[in-house]
């Protein structure tokens, strides 16, 4: 029997939860008194558990109010309903302080009166036979299952769908790029057929054990995160039966509650349960089973984490316009007003954020694991929005200046890097995660403040620089975990745990961005050096894994075919040896697992008549 699906918000790999099926008693014509008690005890903390909802509701007078109100912002094409102020515009409006405390009393009156009524039931029910209460309980569960059809047939709105442009193509005329090219695509199609023979519908591969990887956050191994993250990096390589042989599968066994658009939203469905906290910042994972969300027990006393919290706004926002429910888009406009409203220490942001009380956890800051796509997706969401989202534009160009003034140095070697703030001290530490920056700071060049797009050119060239250095100062060539700037070592691994390298895409993701805004070669160069010594070195027989030690000579591998080299890796090394028009930037933003999102020109779109299949 499987553990519940636990799915987190971002795409951390973390162990699951082990959570063990629950045991029931032998069947007995009616309850004894034992059973009585245990299922009143039962009863009482469901009630204890909803009315002490009322204690943790925030108290005006004493602290800020999390139910902030959302100045009017625009999503195009979704319904306004009633009082829109622009056809074809939703509009949300913040709510005023006397109708916040008139919802605040309302919900404390329906508290205690749901109480009241559970209190009733629960003495009547233990009058009944345990026949009765099975009866009942299987007409509730019929009920709840036949909701859920109709739910689930209901048909999405026809929406505007942009013209997708650049979705094939960039196909180099010099020879030696085409077949660099071709390389990179014969080493997708390796990797993707090893999985299809020996590890079909689990989320990972192990190569070497050819078998599936099933030690995974999901809590359960048959949830094909494989073949999600691959698809686009399927299609766009011109790979069309695997393409169709993934779709196929997600259409017959992704199943979120028992044509990729009802997935979305059927997953989309299940996850909102994670932002019923008190804050309305998300739990870190949420079981899709029973709907509850909890934290990592390492996360700073139970908080949530910048990197997971923040990296939801592309999706969701582009999720609001894809159904027209603007739901999803209110859930991360509501983190993005409270930590606008916060304070930060040096305006930088701190990666733990309890959703409890709504105050930073440690003062830990990095633009690497936990802290990155935050940053990104600031940045991200202003592009997306066709540069309209200014708002999320002011609070990407005022983290950057934190960062530079407090968190980037330069070595003694003349190396710039990217360190960690850790309760007011900075660590001369960066990790491979944080390489990504290099490519965020070359994106975000054009709009910059004071015309500093030169300035921000040049920071992404001396970071990939950085990171080049990590990977070629390895005997494999490929670059640590993390690599330190203390004396005399310089992008080095020390410790034996930051030694290895799991087919991470950062370092490959930066290359391409600079070939794209610069076209210098040697990113191509550099790029190649890496596909050669993943060759190498990572490919086994049944597919690519990781390895334990970038400085010996003679690795041991992982075992372990991650889902992101597929999605990531291969992707962007595929896009760096093809022509500038295969997913052209003005029309293409990549979310943080290098899935693209289409830029939303509102006068270049098509009315989708048939939305299932999109």
């Amino acid at each position: 029997m499987t553990t519940p699906a636990l799915l987190p918000l971002s795409g951390r790999r973390i162990p699951p939860l082990n959570l063990g099926p629950p045991s029931f008693p032998h069947h007995r014509a009616t309850l004894r008194l034992s059973e009585k008690f245990i299922l009143l005890l039962i009863l009482s903390a469901f009630i204890t558990l909803c009315f002490g909802a009322f204690f943790f509701l925030p108290d005006s007078s004493k602290h800020k109010r999390f139910d902030l109100g959302l100045e009017d912002v625009l999503i195009p094409h979704v319904d306004a309903g009633k009082g829109a102020k622009h056809p074809g515009i939703f509009l949300i409006h913040g709510p005023d302080e006397h109708r916040h405390r008139e919802e605040e009393e309302r919900l404390r009156n329906k508290i205690r009166a749901d109480h009241e009524k559970a209190l009733e039931e629960a003495k009547e029910k233990l009058k009944k036979s345990r026949e009765e209460i099975r009866a009942e309980i299987q007409t509730e569960k019929n009920k709840v299952v036949q909701e859920m059809k109709i739910r689930e047939k209901k048909p999405l709105p026809a929406v505007p769908i942009p013209n997708l442009i650049g979705t094939h193509g960039g196909d180099p005329e010099d020879n030696d790029l085409r077949e660099k090219r071709e390389k990179i695509k014969e080493m997708m199609k390796h990797a993707w057929d090893n999985y299809r023979i020996y590890g079909w519908g689990h989320n990972e591969l192990r190569p070497i054990a050819r078998k599936g990887h099933s030690t995974n956050i999901f809590g359960t191994s048959q949830m094909g995160a494989t073949i999600v993250d691959a698809l686009d990096t399927l299609y766009i390589m011109g790979l069309h039966d695997e393409f169709r042989d993934g779709q196929k599968w997600i259409e017959n066994n992704l199943d979120f509650s028992v044509i990729f658009k009802i997935k979305a939203v059927q997953l989309a469905e299940k996850l909102l349960p994670a932002f019923n906290t008190p804050t309305g910042i998300p739990w870190a994972m949420v079981n899709l089973k029973s709907g509850v969300g909890r934290n990592w027990g390492w996360a700073s006393a139970g908080s949530s984490i910048l990197a997971e919290f923040g990296t939801l706004h592309m999706e969701f926002v582009h999720l609001s316009y894809l159904t027209g429910n603007p739901i999803y888009y209110k859930k991360v406009m509501h983190i993005r007003k409270l930590l606008q409203k916060m304070d930060r220490p040096n305006g930088l942001y701190p990666n733990y954020l309890n959703p409890r009380t709504g105050r930073w956890g440690q003062y830990h800051t990095s633009v690497g694991g936990l802290g990155d796509s935050f940053y990104e997706y600031l940045l991200k969401a202003w592009l997306m929005s066709d540069k309209t989202d200014h708002e999320a534009r002011k609070m990407y160009d005022d983290a950057v200046e934190a960062i530079e003034k407090h968190l980037i140095r330069k070595s003694r070697g003349g190396l710039t890097f990217i360190g960690e703030w850790k309760n007011g001290h900075l660590e001369k530490k960066m990790g491979h995660l944080a390489c990504f920056a290099g490519g965020m700071f070359v994106l975000g060049a054009d709009g910059s403040r004071m015309d500093k797009a030169g300035h921000y050119l040049e920071l992404g060239a001396e970071i990939a620089r950085t990171c080049h250095e990590s990977y070629d100062r390895t005997a494999l060539k490929l670059g640590p975990e993390s690599f330190k700037f203390d004396g005399a070592v310089e992008a080095v691994a020390v410790r034996q745990a930051e030694k290895y390298y799991i087919l991470r895409p950062e370092v490959i993701e930066t290359y391409w961005y600079l070939w794209r805004f610069t076209h210098d070669p040697r990113y191509r160069e550099w790029g190649w050096e890496a596909a050669l010594a993943i060759e190498k070195y990572c490919r086994v027989s049944g597919g690519f894994s990781g390895v334990k030690d970038v400085y010996s000579s003679t690795p041991t591998h992982d075992d372990v075919q991650q889902s992101f080299f597929l999605a990531e890796t291969l992707k962007y090394l595929y896009l760096l040896f093809s022509g500038d028009d295969l997913l052209p930037l003005d029309h293409w933003v990549f979310n943080t697992e290098a899935h693209p999102l289409p830029v939303l020109h509102l006068a270049n779109t098509t009315l989708s008549r048939n939305p299932a299949v999109r």
